[in-house]
């Protein structure tokens, strides 16, 4: 394994993208969101996508000059459309934004449209609770489940991330997908010659499947049965038909050079406590990891995260040497 520092990972990614047609802000942010999921311990949504994501700059799938633009729609709400480009610009925007619109207001909104994979969602809050918002964010992906019932893949995994202040300590971040495993890990299963657990995934004809091959012709299955498969629709809704994102079915995919822009949407919505709780959130919230912490073996979500983060920062980064030498090749350095 090839070790990397955070921020020569960081550099690294945004030359990569920039040799291959992202400016020069668009490649920063998006560096700066993929090394900070690499160093959560998050590697689905960090360095590997810097090959997919170069390759889709290159023919013009995603806008590597697109800046993100922002209409503020009423008193507290803001529309944001990214241009095609990355999400990632989009979602600085909308952080920048959000908190002086939450502070007047209370609550505030940010619908982001003609956008792309959002990545590590629980980034996007966690910002917003440094900030001392509570924060929600939701995105809709291209088609991977189906409606419930139903055995065409229409929805995407649709991941949700919720952040809220913590007195004494990091945010508490939740972030969660709506399927009940990644695709990544049927097509793992496919290579090892593997059964899947049938309630991964059904076949082309809506029947649970221990075939990882007819798994990949059907569709995932949401965590939680048919209450996941009703949060997943919610998703569409608010980030396609609120946020004006196109429809999971409608949308082309996050890991190809194939197609038009995938166009998907994103939802925000910001909190201020003060608005709501007064004085009081601080002390409610101490109470709470009171409560946690007097059950013996229990975690905060995201404990694990903050754990790698740590980690990260004290030891660097593992590389795999092939990624390492693909991020060389396609930013034009040599060894």
């Amino acid at each position: 394994m090839i070790r990397l520092s955070p921020t020569e990972a960081e550099t690294l990614a945004a030359a990569a993208l920039e040799a291959n047609g992202a400016s020069p802000g668009n490649a920063s942010s998006t560096a700066r969101a993929l090394v900070a999921a690499e160093v959560d311990g998050q590697s689905g949504h960090g360095l590997a996508r810097v090959p997919a994501y170069a390759a889709q700059v290159k023919v013009g799938k995603v806008r590597g000059d697109a800046r993100p633009s922002a209409v503020e729609t009423r008193a507290a709400s803001l529309m944001i459309d990214a241009q095609g480009g990355f999400a990632y610009p989009a979602l600085d925007l909308a952080v920048e934004r959000l908190p002086a619109l939450a502070g007047r207001a209370g609550v505030a909104a940010a619908g982001i449209h003609a956008s792309h994979h959002m990545g590590q969602a629980g980034l996007t809050v966690e910002r917003l609770a440094d900030r001392g918002l509570v924060a929600l964010v939701a995105s809709n992906t291209p088609r991977a489940m189906a409606f419930h019932g139903g055995a065409r893949p229409m929805m995407g995994t649709n991941p949700l991330a919720f952040a809220a202040p913590m007195p004494g300590r990091a945010p508490l971040v939740i972030d969660l997908a709506l399927s009940l495993v990644a695709r990544s890990k049927i097509v793992a299963a496919q290579k090892a010659g593997r059964p899947i657990p049938a309630d991964w995934a059904i076949d082309a004809q809506g029947s649970p499947t221990e075939d990882p091959a007819a798994a990949l012709q059907g569709a995932l299955l949401p965590v939680g049965g048919a209450k996941g498969a009703a949060l997943a629709l919610m998703v569409e809704i608010l980030c396609a038909a609120l946020a004006g994102g196109r429809f999971g079915w409608q949308a082309s995919s996050f890991l190809d050079d194939r197609g038009d822009p995938p166009g998907v949407g994103q939802l925000l919505i910001a909190l201020d406590p003060a608005a709501f709780a007064g004085p009081s959130y601080a002390e409610r919230m101490k109470e709470l990891l009171a409560a946690i912490g007097s059950e013996p073996g229990v975690r905060l979500p995201g404990d694990r995260r903050l754990e790698s983060r740590e980690r990260s920062r004290r030891e660097g980064l593992k590389i795999a040497p092939d990624l390492h030498a693909q991020l060389l090749g396609l930013s034009g350095r040599s060894a």
